[in-house]
């Protein structure tokens, strides 16, 4: 009897740790899938056409060099980053940490504002009270009884929907396939600016974060779990890379049949072309749902940084997700909208988090495996990878401080 109990509590937590590997797959896919996102992927594919896929491809393979080494050193450690950062230089985690939160809550009233978007193209409901409605939905999942699990399962059939509502379009709008193919390995233009705007937008910020911090959170920590850490950051760039393609090739169907986009909302528009009337509402609930799952992707990690003044107590935690979220509504509801110059400046920010995090990341890989990583033989193959895409992101982060001198100008 004792061992029918023991086999079934062991099949439960084994459950429960593929069902948090899975949220902290979908949570780092869907943080990074947000109105942003959706525009960005329409305007280059309406600019480069078929050539764009040779940039996704790209920034998919640099985007799991990044989280393969975010993932497997904080997962082994079983710290957040910044904890990580102040073990290897005193005070760097609180300035990683101020950087991820002030980012994170610049973007998050934008977010804010594409679930109020999308409720406006299912259903004309007024921008504001789509936004507060949405954004009541979003502290619901912090304030139910097992907020980690509610959080795990929205993202995950949310996550789903709208990759099932974007392959439903792109099947319809009859993109050509086999050139976007050729087009990856052979494209006719490549614009490395976009590829780093992709990289920033996949694995910048808060997001690099979100599915490691769920995984510290979730326990699922420590060498033995290796396997299953890698696997999981690497399905989670793929899922964001599933999404981004599949986008792609709705709107590249689209506009190689000849039609134009309309420059105020370029992908209303692509759906609209490929559906129908129709189209703008399937529009909208791929918006609102990209939308909502960011806003949790983004509160979620953003506190995740601030777990120190939290005292690491769970509910105290998700009181502050709920706390982080409603500053952001009432912002929202203020303002209508991010004000351009903080977006300016938060993107410059987020531009300099990804290559102070992945130093620290990188560090720790090489020098402190003794201590930080219990010892834990880190593959030399692995660390090289993360050098050379560590190389990049400085380049990357270099490049954004123009954003900030763009706002002196």
């Amino acid at each position: 009897m004792d061992q029918q109990v023991d086999e079934q509590t062991s099949g439960t937590a084994a459950r429960a740790r593929r069902g948090a590997l899975v949220g902290a797959m979908f949570l780092m896919a869907t943080s990074a899938i947000g109105p942003g996102f959706i525009t960005q992927t329409t305007v280059f594919t309406d600019q480069l056409g078929a050539a764009f896929a040779f940039a996704i491809l790209v920034s998919i393979l640099v985007d799991i060099a990044v989280q393969l080494n975010v993932w497997r050193v904080i997962g082994i450690a079983g710290m957040h980053a910044q904890d990580l950062a102040n073990k290897v230089a005193p005070g760097a985690g609180y300035v990683l940490a101020a950087l991820v939160v002030l980012g994170g809550l610049v973007f998050n009233i934008g977010n804010i504002g594409g679930t109020a978007l999308g409720m406006n193209a299912m259903f004309g409901m007024d921008v504001k009270l789509g936004g507060a409605i949405s954004a009541v939905i979003a502290i619901g999942v912090f304030l139910s009884r097992r907020a980690g699990v509610a959080m795990d399962r929205i993202v995950v059939v949310l996550g789903v929907v709208m990759i099932a509502m974007v392959l439903y379009t792109a099947f319809v709008s009859d993109p050509p396939v086999g050139q976007a193919l050729k087009q990856s390995v052979l494209p006719d233009e490549v614009d490395f600016l976009i590829i780093t705007t992709l990289i920033g937008g996949t694995v910048g910020g808060y997001i690099t974060y979100a599915g490691a911090h769920r995984l510290v959170d979730s326990g699922i920590t420590g060498a033995d779990q290796v396997a299953q850490i890698s696997r999981g950051s690497v399905t989670g760039i793929l899922v964001t890379g599933v999404m981004r393609a599949l986008l792609f090739l709705a709107v590249l169907g689209v506009v190689s049949g000849g039609a134009v986009l309309a420059a105020d909302n370029p992908p209303a528009s692509a759906f609209q072309h490929a559906l129908g009337d129709a189209g703008v509402r399937v529009f909208g609930v791929i918006l609102w749902a990209a939308s909502i799952t960011s806003v949790i992707g983004a509160s979620y990690t953003s506190v995740s940084f601030l777990s120190g003044l939290l005292k690491g107590d769970q509910r105290r935690r998700n009181h502050g997700v709920v706390a982080f979220i409603v500053v952001c509504a009432g912002l929202f509801l203020v303002l209508g909208k991010a004000p351009v110059t903080l977006l300016v400046l938060a993107g410059a920010l987020n531009g300099l988090i990804l290559p102070v995090g992945l130093a620290v990341i990188l560090w720790v890989a090489a020098r402190r495996t003794h201590d930080l990583l219990d010892g834990y033989r880190y593959p030399r193959w692995l660390l090289a990878v993360g050098i050379a895409v560590w190389v990049l992101t400085v380049y990357l982060g270099w490049s954004s401080l123009g954003g900030i001198a763009d706002l002196w100008a």
